[in-house]
């Protein structure tokens, strides 16, 4: 199938064949031509000009006068299989409990365990897919999902069974992360915990082909540095490449631990140092902040300012999980980037989009406008530039979602 956008005001967020993340200055730039058509086949992006000039004809034509067309965002970081709600902390936090305090009570990712224990495979996936219709309907077209709150080897494998099927339901691209070191499992010791995620739950994901990350919590209160190593080991022997959460809640080693072993992403950074940012210089690892966690604990916004001076990429994710970032919206985690992290609209359009899809491994087919890449595409509503998306912070501004051309 054929299908030819026309009179496009300004088709933004084109990059070059071959290329998959932007570093330093590069994050200040993104290719755009006006009055412009792009021509869709087999879902995938095949060629784009100028109106007027070589234009295709198609069958199916779509008229997006005064329309801004965008890249679809890729989110690099969720944990949308879950069950039921954590409203219930909400008012936790707002009486003033921090996120410790709630996990010292047996709440946080523990609850979400104990929910997720009781629910079965196929209402978890419809719920799952309950919010990934709803990212996708928001223009996120790459999604990753991690496992985490199974916290048991049978769920854990449970939550991943879900992610596949997620995956083999929609037309977003998404990614699956083994995150078994979320938290230590009730009834078991901490190294008792450790040993089995690594002789046990590894394994068993490996041998179905249900990952294609390994991530760990390597934070304050949850597990080590050295227990990090220890997993991330056996994950790399497993055929997992490593992914990390670092530095949410202190200075962890986190990130050090995780560009020892070629990480894809360190995850979070909300409280990191120019040692952090010295670790990740000349390195094939992307810094992934989140913003939306950020916003809703009242941590600090992450230095996406600081990481660019110093030539390296940023990405921005949702966080999305029921305790601390209850939301997939990208277009708001670009807002944050701007409002927040006082990250430009063309900054934070690249950390979204090309960067975020090199943190989850899709930048070679999602992320940008460019040829052979999944037509995954935002139609804004007629007089929306770039700055307006996160201006008008929560003021509609889709008029079209298509992903794979459709």
């Amino acid at each position: 199938m054929r299908k030819l956008l026309t009179h496009i005001a300004s088709l933004t967020g084109i990059v070059p064949e071959g290329v998959l993340r932007k570093q330093g200055a590069e994050m200040d730039t993104t290719g755009s031509l006006e009055n412009a058509w792009l021509l869709v086949e087999d879902g995938r992006i095949t060629a784009f000009g100028q109106m007027g000039c070589a234009m295709p004809e198609a069958a199916d034509e779509l008229d997006c006068s005064g329309c801004l067309v965008l890249p679809a965002f890729c989110d690099s970081h969720t944990h949308i299989v879950y069950a039921g709600s954590r409203d219930g902390e909400f008012l936790d936090k707002i009486e003033g409990l921090s996120y410790e305090e709630i996990a010292a009570r047996g709440g946080g990712i523990l609850n979400s365990s104990d929910r997720l224990h009781e629910t079965p495979e196929d209402e978890l996936y419809a719920q799952t897919m309950e919010r990934v219709r709803e990212m996708m309907a928001k223009g996120t077209g790459a999604i990753e999902i991690k496992s985490g709150y199974g916290l048991r080897t049978e769920d854990e494998l449970k939550m991943l069974r879900v992610i596949r099927r997620v995956r083999e339901s929609v037309p977003a691209e998404i990614r699956a992360t083994f995150l078994g070191a979320h938290a230590v499992g009730r009834g078991y010791t901490h190294e008792e915990y450790v040993r089995l995620v690594c002789e046990e739950m590894i394994p068993r994901v490996a041998a179905e082909g249900l990952a294609d990350f390994v991530d760990v919590f390597c934070d304050e209160g949850f597990f080590t540095v050295e227990d990090t190593d220890r997993i991330l080991q056996a994950g790399r022997r497993a055929g997992l490449r490593p992914k990390i959460h670092a530095n949410e809640l202190a200075v962890s080693g986190g990130v050090q631990v995780g560009v020892r072993h070629e990480a894809l992403s360190v995850d979070h950074l909300e409280r990191t140092t120019d040692a952090e940012i010295e670790a990740l210089r000349g390195t094939a690892t992307m810094p992934t902040m989140l913003p939306g966690s950020s916003f809703f604990l009242g941590l600090p916004y992450g230095r996406a300012k600081d990481y660019i001076a110093a030539g390296l990429g940023v990405a921005l994710a949702s966080d999305y999980n029921p305790g601390s970032s209850p939301s997939g919206d990208m277009r708001f985690v670009m807002s944050l980037g701007c409002i927040q992290m006082r990250l430009t609209p063309i900054q934070a359009l690249n950390a979204c989009t090309l960067n975020s899809a090199y943190a989850m491994g899709v930048a070679d087919t999602c992320g940008s406008i460019t040829c052979g890449k999944w037509a995954n595409l935002l139609v804004c509503r007629p007089g929306f530039n770039l700055t307006k998306i996160p201006y008008l912070h929560h003021t509609p501004f889709l008029r079209n979602v298509l992903l794979k051309g459709e």
